[in-house]
C-alpha cells in the first residue's frame, strides 16, 4: 500500500528521479541509466530490482531532457495521399511501430492529392521542427523542401520518387508487378486487354502502364488507344471507362485494373456484365481472396518500414548519397485472372 500511496505522489506531486530509482533498486546510478536506455553489461537480476523500482516509484524517463541534448524534437511526420485509402493503413501503422522504437512520435496528414495541399503540410511540419519527413508525393516538384533539406530534416519518399530533388526513395516494383500481371492474362489466352489506370502525371500510374505495353510487346501483341483508360480513379470515371471497352465493336476480354480504387469499380461494373471478363487489379484489396479476384500485391508494411529504418538511419548519422529501394511484388491468382479468353 505505502508503495501505491508514493506512486501516486509521484505523479502529482515530486517526480521520482533515477537517483529514487536507484536507491529503491540498491543499485547506481549509471545502472539504472543503462537498463533505462536499453544499454548492455547489467546482469538479468539486477535488471529485474531496477524494472521492479521503476513500477513501483511510477518514474517515466525524461526524455525533453534527452532529446535537447541532441538537438532534437522526437517527432517526424507522415504525409500521406489519402487517409481514407486502405492501402495506407498498414504503411502508416509500420512507420509509427518504428518510430515508436526509435523513442519518436509520429504525426501525420492527408494530402488529398492535391500537390499544393502537399507543399503546405510538408513545411507546416517543418515548421514544427519535425526531425524527419516520410512523404507520399501527390506533386512532381520538391524543390520547396530543398532548404529544410539542407537544415537537416532527413527526408525519405514512398511509393513514388521526389520529383526535381535527388532524395532517398522507396518504392513498389510498379513496373514489373504490371507486366506479370499482364503477362498471366496473355497467358490464359486474352489478346484483347484493356488497362485503366490513374492520371499519367502520378508516376506508380505511368509506370503500370509501361508494365501493361511491355508484356504486350513481348508477346507481339498490338495496343490500340482505345484499350487504354487513364484519368481520375472516381468510381463514375472507371464505370463509364470499364463499361466502354466491354460494349466496343471489339469488346475487351480481360482488364487489368492499376490500382485498388480501380479494381473495386471495376468489380462492381463487372458483377452486371452479362458474360465473364477475365480481371486483374494491381494492389490487393478487402475480400479480395474471399471473392476470387486475382491481385498484384505489394507490401504497404513494408513499404512504410523500409522508408521509416532509413529515415532513422539518416538521423543517426548515415551518410552517402541518395538510394532508391524497390521492392518486389507478387502476383497472388484467386480466380478471376484465370478466365480463359472466349474462343471463336
Amino acid at each position: 500500500m505505502a508503495a501505491i500511496a508514493r506512486r501516486t505522489d509521484h505523479r502529482y506531486g515530486n517526480r521520482p528521479t533515477m537517483k529514487d530509482v536507484a536507491a529503491r533498486a540498491g543499485v547506481g546510478l549509471k545502472t539504472v541509466s543503462r537498463v533505462v536506455n536499453g544499454e548492455p553489461g547489467v546482469t538479468p537480476e539486477t535488471e529485474r530490482r531496477v524494472h521492479e523500482a521503476i513500477e513501483a516509484l511510477g518514474f517515466r524517463r525524461n526524455d525533453s531532457a534527452r532529446v535537447l541534448r541532441k538537438g532534437r524534437t522526437a517527432t517526424v511526420g507522415l504525409v500521406l495521399e489519402d487517409l481514407a485509402d486502405p492501402f495506407y493503413g498498414p504503411l502508416s501503422r509500420a512507420v509509427e511501430e518504428v518510430a515508436r522504437a526509435h523513442g519518436a512520435l509520429l504525426i501525420n496528414g492527408s494530402s488529398a492529392e492535391d500537390p499544393d495541399r502537399e507543399q503546405e503540410l510538408a513545411l507546416a511540419l517543418c515548421a514544427r521542427r519535425v526531425d524527419g519527413l516520410i512523404v507520399i508525393p501527390a506533386g512532381d516538384d520538391h524543390r520547396y523542401l530543398e532548404p529544410e533539406i539542407r537544415a537537416g530534416v532527413a527526408t525519405v519518399f514512398v511509393d513514388r520518387p521526389a520529383g526535381r530533388i535527388d532524395a532517398d526513395a522507396v518504392l513498389s516494383d510498379s513496373f514489373g508487378g504490371a507486366r506479370e500481371g499482364v503477362s498471366h492474362l496473355i497467358a490464359h489466352g486474352h489478346r484483347r486487354i484493356g488497362f485503366v489506370g490513374d492520371r499519367p502525371r502520378i508516376h506508380t500510374g505511368a509506370e503500370r502502364l509501361r508494365g501493361y505495353r511491355a508484356a504486350m510487346a513481348e508477346a507481339g501483341l498490338p495496343v490500340r488507344e482505345e484499350w487504354v483508360s487513364l484519368g481520375s480513379t472516381s468510381p463514375e470515371r472507371v464505370n463509364a471507362a470499364v463499361r466502354g471497352l466491354l460494349t466496343a465493336p471489339e469488346p475487351v476480354t480481360a482488364l487489368f485494373a492499376g490500382n485498388n480504387r480501380v479494381t473495386v469499380t471495376a468489380v462492381r461494373t463487372l458483377a452486371a456484365h452479362p458474360s465473364p471478363v477475365a480481371l486483374v487489379g494491381f494492389d490487393d484489396i478487402e475480400l479480395a481472396d474471399l471473392l476470387g479476384i486475382t491481385v498484384v500485391a505489394q507490401d504497404a508494411a513494408a513499404l512504410g518500414r523500409t522508408a521509416a529504418e532509413r529515415l532513422f538511419r539518416r538521423l543517426d548519422g548515415a551518410g552517402g548519397a541518395p538510394e532508391r529501394v524497390v521492392l518486389g511484388t507478387k502476383l497472388l491468382a484467386r480466380g478471376s485472372g484465370e478466365i480463359p479468353a472466349p474462343t471463336g
